[in-house]
């Protein structure tokens, strides 16, 4: 069997190992299982084999990364503006345009490339060390130098550093749910007889013999990355680095780095017909001509943005048209300049710089909150995601067993309430419901009801007693068990290793101070044997004594397994016969505990038989019969200590929430109700729609797309999923035009973190393969962290609005100063120039940059989270921010307009003293020109640097942003207070008006460089035009909201849409055509 990899030679075996002997393999490797592999043999096997280790997607490189900044779609049109300004020999503005693209170049470059570092940063080996027997003695290498050949043992709590071949193993499971979806641990056995289950020993040599037994079913292999939860075991290294099964998934994953590309177009002949070949040329060379440019490419920000550059760019284009033909097509260089000039007015210089540069803060702020940005471009991305899709093992849940539920025969059922910590037997409260062993729970407390208070209470006591029956019960969880549960002094906190299961009856042991250890070291229990879990009559027992007291038998197991080996229930007065009747009595209680979605398990004892002395060694029949039941326990996998708020929020951000996981439907179901993931109201459903919320894979997978589309919803929990259910599911999601993401932690999760929009890994519990495959990645495997992410991106995303409203909103009020101004002509016919070219380039990459970054940095809105996520179709333009754009450039432009106007016909004699080539240098005829350019200047600069601080809300008033926040703290005027949260902003504003000062009156600099020159009165134009501003943008914000134009819903109305989809209550709204819906 050989598998494609980059190492030097390929591990290939006659069969698959678990297939061959010990012998076998043996000879094969030429190794020894007492002695190891020599030191000349490591040598040989790391040079034929290369390092164990996996080579994910190859890395980042510098140039892939650095190329794609510099095909980015403004940056591009900024070139074309460089160039054209140095083919006119305007050597100063073509210096400042280079620069400003080498700048956006290397910020660029430097951020997202550092992003990239710290995703490789995170990015871990399977594990970090092995135990290797070679030259004789048992080492401790590091997991990469792990050969083919090398014996390695494991045991309770190691990561499995290669696939094994087991060749000795005690009482030996494996965690393998990273590899396999499985939740519970996996039993091993080195004696494995693959014959048995292939069905007959011709059919073990044929090549068809490896899929007859899935990868979970080779029980004499342990795999790369698996964690061992129990025992010890000693195998042969089979298979290292890309070789394992866990580097056979992530070899199929590379080289699907453009996941997001629009596939490629079919040319078909039958199609096309003969012209199949020029058609076919044609349109793939306009999808790479669009992959290039960016338009088809990347986030829908990116696309949006790119997009933008090129109208922008054709509208600089139109206006040079129009600079042209006003000067009759006469093109000095003049000329040209004013139409270079137009044209960078018109393209938002510092948007590039501002968008990355408010995303690596973005980032950044995220990484300090335990998310891991792999690219900036999901933080866009994240804003709009109306659906999440998550795995519960280690993801919704803590990926940890607790005993909720204890039933003990004649005494009742002991619940453990508020816990929050599985491994804490510190934290919750434990109280005791007495039930009939002939009633369940839930009939007790239905007779309950009717009864009085007084009677509830007493039958439920805050601080349960430890009674004889509960006793043998804690004996039995306690003694038969593997676990180990202690507290830390030094980490100062409680630390468990073993089986899930058997820590969970462990802690609920600890709850009564009945610790293994505290039995064995104060109480002189002592273990005479031990019979192991056998996965065939699933059952374990072992055999203590304490002092001259007859020993005891100890037996856990599944319950359908120790209830027949049982001839009697409960203990001393309790203590009952077993009957037919009483063992559907205990059924039912099993089935009731199920119901909860609880495992369930049996505790049982029994003395020794007669005649037993310590050292015997009995027939395990004759030790696991004739029991005595002691109770039941009910443990479930408890969610996260966050997920249940996490989810509330999701859903208040219109957010629904889809739990895929590969558990029962009944252990799913509990575990969405208890979260929130199925609402409350789900009783109020009919039986059709109530049954769609939960769905069972194969019910799900047997759907055709048309019968999944038809659904008033897709289901909210699908139980015993499997990966290609997972990246059904998204496409369902898809085509009902929705923004999905997909939380994962195994490699199991790859493929749907890959096919969702935003892939998001769990960083401490996930494997390698689904860490490549997202998009972000937390640190914390905290799924309350996705809520972090969401607000955040949602943050991020309308202070993207912001800035690009503020930028674009000041290259329209230039464009319309600089149109218009070509009315003004000297005596030779030029056009004058409103704005001299350095002065554009001053306001558009310092005046609005500083502000821009500042609104970057807005913190978020007290709705964002109460709000339906945004239409990822739409983007950023919107039509408010359309609206808000043209309304407040076209106020700021015809201001400015004004006071050039006012100014050339105040000072001077109107157009007949607009002097002689003002717009080179400075002579006693322009000072009329370079007084209006000055006034227009400040005036501008002013207007442009009070719009961001209008844009702060776009709905609010200036001087009321927050208006609850006000009545709340009883403001009058929160103005001052509102401006000084965001200090960077407030400085930007300060700081840019005070710099205007400077610039027009410092010789040289103004008459120079800036082409005008110093004030007086003017100035107050520029206060005047401030109060005019402010009241105009004061009364579109005070139209928009009385008439509700551009209004988002509320909390209420995307509520009422949620329920509509399950046919409850009415929409208070209706979705638009190109609206997303929440599913």
């Amino acid at each position: 069997m050989r598998r494609k990899s980059s190492s030097p030679c390929t591990q290939s075996y006659p069969s698959h190992p678990f297939l061959l002997s010990t012998d076998e393999i043996i000879s094969h490797l030429e190794t020894n299982i007492d002695t190891g592999l020599s030191t000349q043999q490591v040598t040989s096997f790391q040079s034929r084999y290369g390092p164990n280790k996996l080579s994910g997607e190859g890395g980042v490189t510098w140039y892939s990364v650095l190329a794609k900044q510099v095909s980015n779609a403004m940056i591009l049109v900024l070139v074309l503006a460089m160039a054209l300004a140095y083919g006119v020999s305007d050597y100063v503005e073509g210096g400042v345009i280079t620069a400003v693209i080498v700048g956006n170049i290397l910020i660029g470059f430097y951020q997202e490339y550092r992003a990239e570092q710290k995703m490789d940063a995170l990015r871990s080996l399977s594990s970090p060390s092995a135990t290797v027997i070679r030259n004789g003695e048992v080492v401790t290498v590091p997991s990469p130098e792990v050969v083919p050949g090398d014996v390695v043992m494991v045991k309770t709590g190691d990561t499995v550093p290669a696939d094994l071949r087991l060749i000795d193993g005690m009482n030996l499971e494996c965690d393998e749910k990273i590899l396999t979806g499985e939740a519970l641990p996996v039993p091993k056995d080195a004696g494995f007889d693959p014959a048995g289950a292939i069905g007959s020993e011709d059919e073990k040599s044929s090549k068809n013999a490896e899929f007859k037994i899935g990868v979970g079913d080779r029980l004499n292999m342990v795999y790369s990355s698996a964690t061992v939860t129990k025992g010890r075991g000693k195998g042969i290294a089979m298979y290292t680095g890309m070789y394992t099964e866990i580097g056979k998934i992530a070899s199929s994953m590379q080289g699907k780095k453009n996941r997001k590309v629009k596939k490629s177009r079919s040319m078909s002949v039958k199609k096309y017909g003969p012209l199949q070949v020029f058609q076919g040329g044609f349109f793939r060379t306009w999808d790479a001509l669009g992959r290039f440019l960016g338009l088809t490419t990347g986030t829908p920000l990116q696309r949006k943005l790119s997009k933008l550059a090129y109208s922008l760019f054709g509208l600089a284009i139109l206006f040079a048209i129009i600079v042209f033909s006003v000067n009759k097509f006469h093109v000095t260089n003049e000329v040209a300049i004013y139409a270079i000039s137009t044209g960078i007015a018109i393209i938002p210089e510092s948007l590039i710089a501002v968008l990355t540069i408010t995303m690596v803060v973005g980032m950044t702020q995220m990484h300090k909150r335990r998310v891991v940005i792999r690219q900036l471009s999901a933080l866009e991305a994240l804003g709009g995601v109306t659906n999440i899709c998550s795995d519960k093992t280690g993801t919704l849940t803590q990926g940890q067993m607790v005993t909720r539920k204890a039933w003990i025969p004649g005494i009742g059922i002991y619940s453990i309430n508020e816990s929050d910590d599985a491994s804490d037997p510190s934290r919750g409260v434990v109280t005791l419901t007495s039930v009939s062993s002939d009633k369940t729970e839930k009939q007790e407390r239905t007779q309950n009801e009717k009864s009085t208070e007084e009677k509830q209470q007493s039958e439920e006591q805050s601080i349960p007693e430890v009674n004889p029956a509960l006793e043998g019960f804690l004996l039995a969880s306690s003694l038969c068990n593997l676990a180990t549960v202690r507290y830390d002094d030094a980490a100062g906190k409680w630390q468990t290793m073993g089986d899930p299961t058997e820590i969970a009856l462990q802690v609920f042991a600890h709850r009564f101070n009945y610790g293994k250890k505290t039995l064995e070291k104060e109480h002189k229990w002592k273990q005479i044997a031990e019979y192991p879990f056998d996965s065939a009559i699933k059952r374990m027992s072992v055999i203590y004594s304490k002092g001259t007291d007859e020993p005891v038998i100890f037996v856990k197991g599944a319950v359908e397994r120790i209830i027949d080996l049982c001839t009697s229930v409960g203990t001393g007065s309790h203590q009952e016969e077993m009957t037919p009747e009483m063992k559907n009595n205990i059924l039912e209680q099993m089935k009731s505990l199920a119901d909860q979605g609880l495992r369930v398990l049996a505790i049982a004892q029994r003395p020794v038989p007669a005649g037993y002395k310590t050292g015997d060694k009995l027939p395990r029949d004759g030790v696991e019969s004739e029991l005595n039941l002691l109770g039941l326990a009910g443990l479930y996998d408890p969610p996260r200590l966050e997920t249940k708020d996490a989810i509330r929020e999701c859903t208040t951000a219109g957010i629904r929430v889809h739990m895929l996981t590969g558990d029962h439907p009944s252990t799913a179901s509990a575990i969405a109700r208890e979260v929130g993931i199925i609402p409350k109201y789900k009783e109020s459903l009919s039986a059709e729609k109530a049954a769609a919320l939960v769905k069972t894979a194969a019910e799900f997978d047997s759907m055709t797309d048309d019968e999944i589309d038809a659904m008033p919803t897709l289901p909210l929990v699908i139980a015993r999923c499997a990966p290609d259910t997972k990246t059904r599911m998204i496409a369902a999601l898809h085509r009902r035009r929705c923004f999905a993401a997909m939380t994962g932690d195994g490699v199991n999760d790859a493929p749907s973190l890959q096919a969702a929009d935003v892939g998001i890994a769990m960083g401490m519990g996930g494997s390698d393969v689904a860490k490549s495959a997202s998009d972000i990645v937390l640190t914390d495997d905290n799924f309350a962290s996705i809520v972090n992410a969401v607000e955040e991106g949602r943050r991020m995303f309308d202070n993207i609005q912001k800035f690009v409203l503020h930028l674009l909103a000041s290259n329209v009020a230039e464009v319309v100063l600089l149109i218009v101004g070509l009315a003004f002509q000297d005596d030779q016919d030029v056009s004058v120039f409103p704005l001299s070219p350095l002065q554009i380039l001053w306001i558009n990459m310092l005046t609005s940059s500083f502000p821009a970054f500042g609104l970057g940095r807005e913190k978020a809105s007290a709705s964002v989270m109460r709000r339906p996520p945004h239409d990822m179709k739409k983007g950023v333009f919107t039509w408010q921010i359309i609206a808000d754009m043209i309304v407040y450039g076209m106020i700021m432009g015809t201001l400015t307009l004004l006071t050039f106007v006012i100014v050339v016909y105040g000072v001077g004699n109107g157009t007949s003293d607009l002097g002689f080539d003002c717009n080179r240098e400075q002579s006693h005829s322009c000072r009329v020109v370079f007084r209006a350019r000055a006034a227009v200047f400040a005036e501008l600069t002013w207007l442009i640097l009070i719009s961001a601080w209008e844009i702060k809300d776009l709905r609010n008033s200036m001087f009321n942003l927050d208006p609850l926040r006000a009545s709340q703290d009883g403001a009058n005027f929160p103005f001052f207070r509102d401006v000084w949260e965001n200090q960077f902003l407030f400085w930007s504003v300060v700081i840019g008006a005070v710099s205007v000062f400077p610039a027009v009156y410092i010789p040289g600099l103004n008459t120079d460089v800036f082409k005008h020159q110093g004030i007086s009165w003017e100035w107050g134009l520029s206060f005047g035009a401030i109060i005019i501003f402010v009241l105009g943008a004061e009364a579109w914000k005070m139209v928009k909201r009385r008439t509700g134009w551009f209004s988002e819903p509320n909390a209420a109305d995307y509520a009422s849409v949620s329920e509509s989809d399950f046919g409850l209550g009415s929409p208070t709204r209706s979705m638009t055509k190109d609206s997303r819906r929440t599913t």
